[in-house]
């Protein structure tokens, strides 16, 4: 999948730090459509406590990836890429530049670094097997069998993440292979400006903590309630992300709302601490300041990254 004529720049960056807004923002001003790297962003169902872009945000430049999935639909990394080099050509053919926004690292990896998803399909009996020992025996217990075979991924890898602990687990036992082995195959790079954006710890952790209670006072639970009143099961993975994980459960009685609230805000800075793990073992990305400067700081970039690729085409 190449077009070398499609300019691609990524918008990286920790949950809460303000990716979309000012990927909107980069988008009106360069005529960019938006690819999203949001791994919850894509369920119809969710939109509250995924900070899904509204009808308005999305009427000031075109999305791609977004609020097409039910949440009942398998949904893979792998897939995900296939949605994702089909957004590309289209955007290719007329003629503009596609701006890659979120912060799910392995749709990042997928789509622009070309990391190759293992090719190693659902194994419903084991996956059963270990979604049991989960609920059995915890959580932790699951992630130490995953040290013990694959260290590398453990290591990156949430205990929290059950889900992928579980695929994690599966590819190794299939294959007889670690599964921070099998997907590390990849493929050339994309040509890409990265940029990432940034501000203080403590600052975003504030920041964070309010888009909680921004998302709550919106009828996050509410959105919850309707998708558990519609029959849908409180297990599925699109519910197992941070957040939806802790509400889900104290909705149906296993913690208090007020414990539920605070555990979701501990997970968040848990998460952003991993992203810019992520982001700093990475590297190639361009670090931008959240704050009033950070649009004509980005833009410059951007600026020159085309100037760039009109002088070596």
């Amino acid at each position: 999948m190449r077009h070398p004529e499609l300019p691609i720049v990524v918008l990286a960056g920790p949950t809460g730090v303000g990716k979309s807004g000012l990927g909107l923002d980069l988008a009106e001003r360069f005529g960019f459509e938006i690819v999203s790297a949001d791994s919850r962003q894509i369920y119809r169902q969710l939109a509250i406590g995924t900070a899904k872009p509204t009808p308005a945000e999305r009427a000031r430049a075109s999305h791609h990836l977004v609020d097409y999935v039910d949440i009942d639909e398998p949904y893979s990394v792998a897939r995900f890429r296939e949605d994702g080099d089909i957004a590309l050509a289209e955007i290719a053919a007329r003629g503009t530049g596609a701006l890659v926004v979120g912060g799910t690292q392995h749709y990042v990896q997928a789509l622009v670094d070309r990391i190759e998803p293992p090719q190693v399909p659902p194994d419903p009996e084991l996956r059963a097997r270990l979604e049991r020992e989960a609920a059995e025996s915890g959580a932790d217990a699951l992630h130490a069998r995953l040290a013990a075979v694959d260290p590398a991924s453990a290591s990156t890898i949430p205990a929290t993440n059950v889900r992928r602990v579980i695929r994690a687990l599966e590819v190794t036992e299939v294959t007889g292979r670690p599964f921070s082995e099998v997907s590390r195959r990849r493929g050339d790079p994309l040509p890409a400006l990265r940029l990432a954006l940034t501000m203080p710890r403590d600052a975003l952790y504030a920041r964070a903590d309010g888009r909680v209670d921004a998302m709550l006072a919106a009828g996050w639970l509410d959105e919850i309630r309707a998708v558990l009143a519609a029959g849908y099961d409180p297990s599925l993975p699109a519910l197992s992300s941070t957040g939806y994980r802790e509400l889900t459960g104290a909705l149906l009685g296993t913690s208090t709302v007020a414990d539920a609230i605070q555990r979701v805000k501990w997970a968040t800075h848990a998460y952003i601490r991993r992203q810019y793990m992520w982001l700093r073992r990475h590297g190639g990305y361009r670090w931008i300041e959240q704050g009033p400067g950070a649009l004509d700081e980005a833009a410059a970039a951007m600026e020159s990254f085309l100037r760039g690729r009109q002088r070596t085409q």
